[in-house]
């Protein structure tokens, strides 16, 4: 579950000390010399609660700024060569600094991606010149903040692109590929200034204030690093990241893709990674098997248990519709950071697996310079003194929280009853009469689309239950779970179970290729530009959809894994067993006059693969219960009509399609 507020572990005595010293420190390490101009001028930054010395500006030049490339050394000997693993390194860094005898920051994205896949919604790859040195970086980071008087740091993951070793996807190699780039702008690691020569190279150009930022796997390596409590780690800002790589391929067991990190590894492999590697894929196939268990191989990949070794602030953006990285892994790492006293803020859109640049792009550049600059520079401009959360409630309309989720959030347990109708049942705080029952057959052709559209209906593949039309609005805000007692007619069998919103909305479409944005022809620069890299990106808008209901959270599991210790059985037919699915985070309201619906089904068809059998399963009622995050307690509802006669169906997006392991290149890097 998601609390509502937790104390940071930092006393507030503490902070203000800290907050003092790092002020002062920012404000010597930034005096100009005579005649030189400042580089982070006073200036109220809009919206904020600082009254001076809040913004850094633009004052240094991005055409002379210093690129270049270093080869980090891990430590480890991932690929079993006789050498430890170098990982490549490309810099952009404002000239003047070093000049001056003033040293810089770090906004740091650690990547796979650079050459296979490229990064945003143009699929950018770094580019390099004839003699290798590194030309375009990707995205906006170093366009816009090298003129403000910071160094952009690009790593190629080790057996990526330039870099030495082998993917591991989110494990040792992986973590420590970006975490030796930390120590070494920390001055405690080895840089070399080619791939295999022995010249070193320091950093003496940085301060040491690292900044992590990423999308997907690049977001995801960023928790990870800073779950091993690295000293020089300031903030964090994971986009779409994960928390866990098991909760990422398995839903309780329940098999999320028709592959697993062998697969991922082997599409971002470098060429040469690909001849060296055969060992390590063997290791992620053995380690990873497709019955769901649990391994020591998810163990390593698991950042929660870590959460209190993290000395970072964290800023989590993801979307509320992301079925790629699903918002699992946002809930259960907030929970831990928030247990951890960790300094956090959180955006949640209605996009699915989309970066705010492309969703909210100008509100973006502003919060996370602000963000930047206090964490990095040390700038009281009072950005964590606003409030925690920004939620989009609909197409570009957005609200704030003071603490997320809200203060007034409580489990509150919901119970579907049967109806008159078969498989057409209500929803409420009744507990069911002993002995009801609801059966469905699974049918893995059908979606929760499907379910959705004919929650009023009977139909054989699904059980839903619904409230009345409810008298005010209801908001969900955060975890949930759903406790279902199920009896099988097969030794196999999957479950899912679907939230909906049961009324008319306009919403962002999720499903389509965008995920919620369309990209347009025209162009904004956010930054300077050189003739090999360009600040200017296409524009985007909101991809809506009017629809008559909003699925709006879900969860899986596979029934043999009931016993909830990470171990797959074999199901006894016709004996009942009790299993609860977790429910992904969200937040969520149902206005006043929607219906709130539950559905259990098997099979979600495009989000989880099928079972070998086709199961018969039915749900003991009394024994099956929901328990959601509701702000302000149970809903309050008239009375659900009855229904007797099949109702047309009811209008959403399209069912959710079948999507390879994280990410997809065709959606937005």
């Amino acid at each position: 579950m998601l609390l509502q507020t937790r104390r940071s572990r930092i006393p507030w005595t503490t902070l203000v000390l800290s907050a003092v010293t790092a002020l002062v420190a920012a404000a010597i390490s930034l005096l100009p010399p005579l005649g030189a101009p400042a580089a982070h001028a006073a200036s109220a930054a809009p919206g904020s609660t600082a009254d001076s010395r809040s913004e850094s500006r633009p004052v240094y030049s991005y055409e002379n700024a210093i690129r270049e490339s270093v080869w980090v050394d891990t430590t480890i000997d991932g690929d079993a060569d006789g050498r430890t693993d170098r990982v490549a390194v490309d810099i952009v860094r404002p000239r003047e600094p070093e000049a001056q005898g003033r040293r810089v920051p770090v906004i740091m994205d650690a990547s796979p991606y650079y050459s296979c896949c490229g990064r945003g919604n143009e699929s950018q790859t770094k580019t390099y010149d004839a003699a290798g040195n590194p030309v375009r970086f990707p995205l906006f980071y170093d366009n816009y903040f090298v003129p403000r008087g910071y160094a952009t740091v690009l790593v190629d993951l080790a057996g990526t692109n330039r870099s030495d070793g082998c993917v591991d996807v989110g494990g040792r190699s992986d973590i420590l590929s970006a975490k030796a780039v930390v120590d070494w702008l920390n001055g405690r690691a080895t840089g070399y200034t080619t791939a295999t020569g022995g010249r070193t190279v320091k950093a003496g150009w940085s301060n040491g204030a690292t900044g992590m930022i990423g999308k997907s796997y690049d977001g995801t390596i960023a928790n990870g690093v800073a779950a091993s409590g690295v000293k020089g780690l300031k903030t964090i800002v994971p986009i779409g990241a994960i928390s866990s790589w098991y909760d990422y391929y398995f839903a309780k067991g329940a098999p999320l893709f028709d592959s697993g990190p062998d697969g991922l590894s082997d599409t971002v492999e470098s060429d040469g990674a690909h001849a060296r590697c055969a060992a390590v894929q063997k290791r992620l196939v053995e380690g990873a098997p497709r019955n769901g268990d649990w391994t020591d191989l998810w163990s390593a990949r698991n950042y929660v248990p870590d959460a209190g070794k993290v000395r970072a602030s964290a800023f989590a953006v993801h979307g509320a519709q992301d079925l790629n990285v699903r918002t699992k892994h946002l809930g259960q790492w907030w929970n831990a950071l928030a247990d951890a006293g960790v300094e956090r803020k959180i955006w949640l859109s209605q996009t699915g697996h989309v970066d705010p640049f492309d969703f909210r792009r100008e509100e973006w550049v502003r919060t996370l310079h602000r963000w930047f600059d206090h964490y990095l520079l040390g700038i009281d401009n009072g950005i964590e003194r606003e409030p925690m959360a920004d939620v989009e409630r609909a197409p570009d309309q957005w609200s704030t929280d003071r603490v997320w989720p809200p203060s007034g959030t409580r489990q509150t347990t919901l119970r579907p009853r049967g109806g008159t109708t078969a498989g057409v049942g209500v929803l409420g705080t009744e507990r069911a009469e002993p002995g009801s029952t609801e059966t469905f057959t699974d049918d893995p052709a059908l979606s929760e689309a499907d379910w959705s559209a004919a929650i009023d209906t009977s139909t054989p593949g699904k059980a839903g239950f619904t409230t009345g039309p409810l008298e005010r609005d209801l908001r969900l805000s955060g975890s949930g779970t759903v406790t279902v007692t199920a009896t099988p007619s097969t030794a196999d069998a999957h479950l899912s179970a679907v939230l909906v919103d049961l009324g008319p909305a306009t919403i962002r479409d999720y499903t389509a290729a965008g995920e919620g944005i369309t990209t347009l022809d025209r162009r904004t620069c956010w930054g300077s530009s050189t003739a090999g890299d360009s600040a200017c990106f296409k524009e985007t808008a909101a991809d809506r959809a009017d629809v008559d209901y909003t699925v709006f959270s879900r969860g899986w599991a596979d029934l043999g894994h009931y016993a909830d210790d990470g171990k797959a059985r074999p199901l006894t037919p016709g004996k009942a067993y009790t299993i609860t699915l977790d429910l992904a985070a969200t937040d969520h309201v149902v206005p006043a006059g929607h219906r709130l619906g539950l559905i259990v089904a098997g099979t979600d068809a495009g989000l989880i693969e099928p079972p070998s059998t086709t199961p018969r399963l039915t749900l003991d009622l009394p024994r099956t219960s929901a328990r959601l995050p509701l702000v302000g307690g149970a809903p309050k509802a008239a009375a659900a009509p009855s229904r007797t006669a099949a109702t047309p169906p009811l209008k959403g997006v399209r069912a959710p399609h079948h999507r390879t392991p994280l990410p997809s290149v065709s959606t937005h890097g």
